[in-house]
């Protein structure tokens, strides 16, 4: 017996049992190795809280930015005042980035004057966020 005929004897009694395993283990490891890729792949999560949320927080934050700023004490309520804008402007950039608005780096946003809170707003306005009506002025004698 030379060694090709010991190979076909080997690979007749050893084919079967691999076929059969073959059909027994294959589909579970093709279904480990698709649950171990969706596993890896997370799905696509949203960047920052809803668009909807974020219209909103802007429309509250803007009523409170007027109230302060027509409130008679108005040097009292400057560190308020600031702080609202700078709420504002975090807002703002929040909801520019989830309507792919032109907008400065986040970093910025504490330190955005008015102009350019101003013109953030209006761009968001102009890309459909429902914003109110006066949102270029942030003061009560209209300066910006």
């Amino acid at each position: 017996m030379t060694l090709l005929d010991a190979s076909r004897l080997v690979l007749v009694f050893v084919a079967p049992g691999l076929v059969i395993a073959a059909v027994r283990y294959v589909p579970r490891w093709c279904a480990a190795v698709a649950e171990h890729r969706r596993r890896r792949s997370p799905e696509a999560v949203p960047y920052g809280p809803p668009i909807e949320r974020l219209a909103a927080d802007l429309r509250r934050l803007l009523r409170l930015h007027g109230e302060l700023a027509a409130s008679a004490h108005s040097a009292y309520c400057a560190h308020r005042l600031w702080a609202v804008e700078a709420a504002i402007s975090t807002r703002a950039i929040e909801a520019a980035t989830a309507l792919e608005v032109p907008h400065p780096h986040p970093d910025r946003a504490a330190t955005l004057t008015r102009t350019e809170i101003s013109a953030l707003l209006a761009a968001l306005a102009a890309a459909g966020l429902v914003l109110p009506a006066r949102i270029d002025g942030f003061t009560t004698d209209g300066r910006i």
